[in-house]
């Protein structure tokens, strides 16, 4: 019987770190695929000086694995993350409450009018931008960011992603992370980590259960936050899962933060391309290269019988792509395991399914061709 993921996990959570926890508590593992009885992970320490004292951790990880039932073989590789040096401790206490010396943790306002700040807020640890946007609600582009950005990880690069979606944050749910990002000075935002991806979203920092009722300044001034106070560390590509339509969020990223290009996502539906088409026109007149479209839902195949249908049609994204002399990046499929992957927060780019297959070859396309 093949070994799962969540065995895995559920392995590595009784490997004990030095200063207390365990590789899963201290959300130390990266990168982890299975693939037939091969296992492969990374354990990303917090620091160059931590990564050289644990390579027995390293060991005793790789040979717990190994002996597990199902297990063929396993291989695990020890980095260290480029991050502060402090960020080797316990996590910091949220705000407002006591750390262990008795002192109250910084507390971090989110939202506001944004400060004036001259020239680009790109981090400069961060290699390149791509924003992920549709012009409309209800094509997927979320569940498109949340598992390129995992494909992208798996694929060897250092990626993170950003949930720009103010008024409707999802990513926290499909990426599986609930905790609230520290900020040990008040200023600086310390992201969270999942499936080798470094996250953050507004949806972190706020009660979910709360609407967020802002005009349009304090959208700007929380994706300034998100964007120049987070310490992304150094990242290959920075996927931005943008909102829908083409309002203030769009306008401060292309004129504020740099992004190398754009990725369109759209349904296959007439209805879809239109917006589509007005999203494209917003890149243009803001001088952001569109990078390529991407056809999401493109076919349904029934998991009863294998009869293959088209419910929001077949190829328009392509054709659309061709009419407008860009590249098209690929086709996704609609089904049932990409939605409950994304619900239960393991996206499906993150194991071995026809679906992943092609996140990960959407991947692969953006590498080869220089995108990422």
């Amino acid at each position: 019987m093949a070994v799962t993921r969540s065995e895995i996990e559920a392995q590595l959570d009784q490997i004990q770190l030095p200063d207390g926890g365990t590789l899963i508590s201290r959300d130390w593992v990266r990168a982890l695929s299975v693939e037939g009885g091969e296992v492969r992970f990374v354990i990303e320490a917090p620091s160059p000086d931590i990564a050289r004292q644990i390579e027995g951790v390293r060991a005793a990880a790789e040979r717990a694995v190994a002996a597990m039932p199902g297990v063929t073989r396993a291989s695990v590789a020890l980095t260290a993350h480029a991050a502060p040096s402090n960020a080797g401790a316990k996590a910091p206490p949220q705000p407002g409450q006591p750390d262990p010396s008795g002192q109250q943790a910084p507390s971090l306002k989110i939202g506001g009018h944004p400060k004036p700040q001259e020239g680009s807020m790109k981090p400069a640890s961060v290699k390149s931008i791509i924003a992920v946007g549709s012009g409309k609600g209800g094509v997927g582009k979320s569940t498109v960011s949340s598992n390129l950005a995992v494909a992208l990880a798996r694929a060897g690069k250092k990626v993170g992603l950003l949930d720009a979606d103010i008024y409707g944050p999802s990513q926290p749910r499909m990426m599986g992370v609930s905790k609230r990002p520290a900020s040990p000075d008040g200023k600086t935002i310390e992201p969270l980590h999942a499936h080798g991806v470094t996250i953050m979203s507004i949806g972190l920092m706020l009660d979910p259960a709360k609407a967020v009722v802002w005009r349009g300044p304090m959208l700007m001034g929380a994706l300034q936050q998100m964007i120049s106070q987070v310490s992304w560390g150094e990242l290959d590509v920075l996927i931005v899962d943008l909102p829908p339509g083409t309002g203030d969020v769009q306008l401060t990223l292309c004129q504020k933060a740099e992004p190398s290009g754009a990725i369109i996502v759209s349904t296959p539906q007439d209805v879809a391309l239109l917006d589509a088409r007005k999203a494209m026109d917003m890149f243009s007149t803001l001088k952001t290269p569109i990078l390529g479209m991407i056809e999401n839902m493109s076919t349904y195949i029934c998991p009863e019988c294998g009869h293959e249908a088209q419910i929001f049609g077949h190829g328009g994204v392509k054709a659309e792509a061709e009419k407008m002399g860009l590249p098209f990046l690929g086709s996704l499929p609609i089904d049932l395991d990409t939605r409950l992957a994304g619900d239960e927060g393991t996206p499906i780019a993150a194991g071995q399914s026809a679906a992943a297959t092609a996140y990960a070859a959407l991947a692969r396309r953006l590498i080869e061709g220089g995108i990422v």
